[in-house]
């Protein structure tokens, strides 16, 4: 397989689209609103539901009611899980991690039990939603009150209460990844006794929400056996064959169309009860019926992400080098197990080690029940959550060696002349260079005068101290190979298809299976097809989110779309100029080995006036008149790929962040971040997946957390107190990139709508952390608000008897955080985390459960 560009036969044609910075196509429509989202449908005689949901977190259903709704003006119908418990199936999971995975099962509507808040219990059907939504208060419904499980840890105890009580504990799985018996690396115990230098950290990844532009919402139309669902979704092919599974219903009867989607960030990959409970109420009525949830809905019952405890070891030489690294998860699956909520943690398990060569490693996870909504993917999808342990435990390890936080990632990580390189967790890395872009970002973001300023600041007791944040990272993206994820036991494959349809205008029709959801697919297309076809770039047209128009693809996620997606078109696109030139050859009386390519032409070699357009064979093609025998009239081609590897892009996140000690607010002064994405298609729409996902990362540093009560109600149900940043409240970024061509697909790309997100939190927190080094903090819990780093300073200050300075007071003690804790990262010899364990500090011990009761047993919020 070859691009035009590599094809030695090929004379010069016009300039590439690859790499220009086109305007996406897609915006015109998208940001005027002149386009179909799914609330925006209205079909003749459409009904609208409305959805009770649980305000108890754990409880069991004694009695209910609906016929009070049924009495409400406008309301047709009212059900509960009853009605539906023999046909509404589980929502299901398509990631069995273990083979002994427990796996309680999830009802789309409740039927006997509910486990978390906001969980589904009745549906009313109204002629207009307010109809629907003033009958809910109608259902008279009983619960009996059983005990709640919040903390993760308490969960797992032998006299935890269950949160399913026909299962035998909370615990859903326990994954392990060990080098020495997997043959990638040394027995980890026998590296960590070796160990001349062992630092161990806890790490607590808070719980997160996709806070996606346009809620959730679907609309159905019966049709016979089957149905076609709308659905803001990021997978329509995935969420049809699981529809068909779930409902029982005939594959090919089905048909799921994704409009436009505003935004999902993993929390629209999926299948959610509201979907099913859409299509059976519409199956049921016979009339075509929509759902569309409020932003509270959203909040509480669409899945969450990240929530994990993260207790991780380090070893090392005294030079630096690090030998051993040891990782123990506790990762909070919520109430239930949704579409590829086991997987999550599982992804990063290969991504702990990073960019550097440890000699052993050893990766535990523990998915655990609790009375939480479920989680699942969430931008990054594990990768974030391993790129945070690992490049904060390297700041720790830098600080117990007295060794230059950058020096010891440039002693330790893989050298460029060191690719393809096999990592201990058993991956091939193809390719990188982790110093040209580390120096590049060292360069743009000016690193020696701010360690200078940092330094003249201490030394004068500026009340404002400076904090130099670093991020190296790097992680695998583009979902796939299939024969890996099988491996993995995830239920789909990794590959990708898209067909190529040249009209006998000369037009060009790609069809995709990947379904994007703002990520400009229908620009970067059209530039890869018009580079391989030579033709403008206004004549391609870009086909998505239809089941029935593109009736195979696996879909948009784990920066998969450019890396699998799009070299499915570029297969396709090989194909057509294979067709293309045994027509021209045909038309043109030569042989096809006589034929060059170039600029959307085939000419004979030595004779260029005597050629043939692109557009003139498919004319030729649909005419038919004269064409090789044998040769079918069409320009027409599919593809499917699956590729060889994973891309690995990498970058180096740099960030200068300035702490007020008397008020403890962080504030990002400048941020420098260079990523290596392999080839780049258009470098616009690069810099609007970094800077989104650099928001998001941030976000996560600095500003959200999803916060529960001792009861499992979410206190941060609406956008007043779940907090998201505005514009305003980021800085502007320098971004810049270097390129190391991914050696695994034909253009050489790798992936970026997860890189910013991936980076930036635990560049922001290293930052805080560095600036307040000097009070002995050795770590501040996400996100950073200005009372926790406040707390932060003054208690490192009264541990370590150094003068905290500032006056401001915050009240209390104590505050509570989301797990129940008491906030608080201290200095010393050890520091009660969130959970009541004990963590190691920069004198390298280790951190181990406290003696006594946690601070937050049964308690985690």
């Amino acid at each position: 397989m070859t691009t035009i560009e590599d094809r030695p036969d090929v004379a010069e044609g016009p300039a590439p689209e690859i790499g220009q910075p086109r305007k996406r196509k897609e915006d015109a429509h998208l940001l005027t609103g002149r386009t179909t989202w799914t609330d925006n449908l209205t079909l003749p005689g459409m009904v609208h539901l409305a959805i009770l949901r649980s305000p108890m977190a754990h409880a069991r259903i004694t009695s209910i009611d609906v016929s009070g709704a049924l009495e409400r003006p406008g309301v047709l119908a009212a059900y509960s899980g009853r009605d539906f418990a023999e046909i509404q199936g589980n929502i299901p999971c398509a990631w069995p991690v273990t083979p002994d995975m427990v796996n309680p099962g999830h009802p789309s509507l409740a039927v006997e039990e509910v486990n978390h808040v906001g969980e589904a219990v009745a549906v009313v059907v109204g002629r207009d939603k307010a109809s629907a939504q003033d009958a809910l208060e109608a259902i008279d419904i009983d619960y009996e009150q059983l005990p709640v499980v919040l903390d993760m840890e308490a969960a797992l105890a032998p006299d935890s209460a269950l949160v399913h009580a026909h299962t035998e504990s909370n615990r859903s799985y326990t994954w392990i990844f060990d080098s020495g018996a997997a043959g990638t690396g040394a027995p980890i115990d026998e590296v960590l006794g070796q160990a001349e230098v062992t630092v161990s950290r806890r790490f607590l990844q808070q719980r997160l929400i996709p806070a996606f532009m346009e809620p959730r919402s679907t609309v159905v139309q019966p049709n016979g056996e089957g149905f076609t669902m709308w659905s803001a979704t990021q997978v329509p092919h995935i969420l049809r064959t699981m529809l068909s599974l779930t409902l029982n219903v005939p594959e090919h009867k089905v048909r799921v169309i994704a409009p436009d989607v505003g935004g999902g960030f993993g929390g629209k990959l999926q299948v959610t009860p509201e979907e099913v409970i859409t299509a059976l109420v519409a199956r049921k009525l016979g009339k075509p019926a929509k759902y569309t949830e409020s932003r509270s809905e959203s909040l509480m019952s669409a899945h969450h992400g990240r929530d994990q405890i993260q207790d991780i070891t380090i070893t090392a030489r005294r030079d630096g080098t690090v030998t051993g690294l040891d990782v123990h998860l506790y990762a909070d699956m919520g109430a239930y197990l949704r579409l590829v909520s086991p997987g999550v943690p599982v992804l990063g398990a290969f991504m702990f080690n990073s960019i550097y060569k440890f000699d052993a490693y050893r990766f535990v996870c523990e998915g655990v029940f609790t009375n939480k909504t479920p989680t699942d993917a969430y931008r990054g999808a594990g990768r974030p959550e391993a790129t945070y342990a690992i490049e904060r435990i390297m700041d720790e390890l830098a600080t117990e060696l007295g060794m230059d936080r950058m020096e010891l990632r440039r002693k330790n990580w893989i050298r460029h002349e060191e690719f393809p390189f096999t990592t201990v967790a058993g991956l091939t890395y193809d390719s990188g260079n982790y110093e040209a872009a580390t120096d590049r970002a060292l360069e743009l973001i000016g690193w020696e005068d701010l360690v200078a300023e940092q330094a003249e600041r201490q030394a004068r007791q500026d009340p404002v101290r400076l904090g130099l944040g670093i991020s190296t990272f790097t992680e695998m993206c583009g979902l796939a190979p299939s024969r890996v994820l099988g491996a993995l036991s995830y239920a789909a494959g990794g590959w990708e298809n898209a067909s190529i349809r040249v009209l006998a205008t000369g037009k060009v029709e790609v069809v995709t299976g990947v379904s994007p959801h703002g990520q400009g697919h229908e620009t970067a297309w059209s530039q890869i097809v018009a580079d391989q076809l030579g033709v403008p770039f206004e004549d391609v047209e870009v086909i998505h989110g239809d089941t029935q128009s593109s009736p195979k693809g696996l879909d948009t996620y784990g920066s998969r779309s450019l890396a699998v997606g799009g070299i499915a078109v570029v297969h396709a696109a090989d194909k057509v100029v294979a067709k293309a030139r045994r027509i021209a050859a045909h038309m043109l009386e030569a042989s096809e080995d006589d034929l060059e390519f170039a600029g959307g032409a085939f000419s004979v070699r030595g004779a260029p006036g005597n050629s043939k357009s692109i557009q003139e064979i498919a004319f030729a093609a649909f005419a038919a008149h004269d064409l090789p025998d044998g040769m079918e009239p069409s320009l027409d081609a599919d593809a499917t790929f699956d590729p060889d590897n994973f891309s690995f892009p990498h970058g180096t996140h740099l960030c200068a962040v300035e702490v007020d000690t008397e008020t403890g607010v962080a504030t990002i002064r400048k941020y420098v971040c260079v990523d290596d994405i392999g080839t780049v298609i258009n470098p616009l729409i690069v810099d609007g997946q970094v800077h989104g996902g650099l928001a998001q990362g941030i976000a996560q540093a600095l500003y959200e957390e999803a916060i529960y009560d001792e009861e499992g109600n979410l206190t941060t149900g609406t956008f007043v107190d779940y907090l998201l940043p505005s514009a305003a409240d980021l800085p502007s970024f320098t971004t810049d990139r270097t390129v190391s061509r991914a050696t695994s697909n034909p253009l050489g790309v790798k992936g970026v709508g997860e890189a910013g997100t991936i980076a930036s939190t635990p560049s922001i927190v290293n930052a805080i952390v560095d600036a307040l080094r000097p009070w002995g903090v050795n770590d501040v819990q996400m996100p950073c608000t200005p009372e926790r780093v406040w707390r932060a300073i003054h208690q490192g200050a009264e541990k370590s008897g150094r003068d905290p300075g500032g006056t401001v007071s915050w009240g209390g003690a104590s505050t509570t955080t989301s797990d129940g804790s008491t906030v608080g990262p201290l200095d010393g010899s050890t520091s009660e985390t969130a959970d009541g364990s004990t963590s190691g500090t920069s004198d390298g011990s280790t951190s181990g459960t406290s003696d006594g009761p946690s601070a937050s047993e049964g308690d985690q919020l």
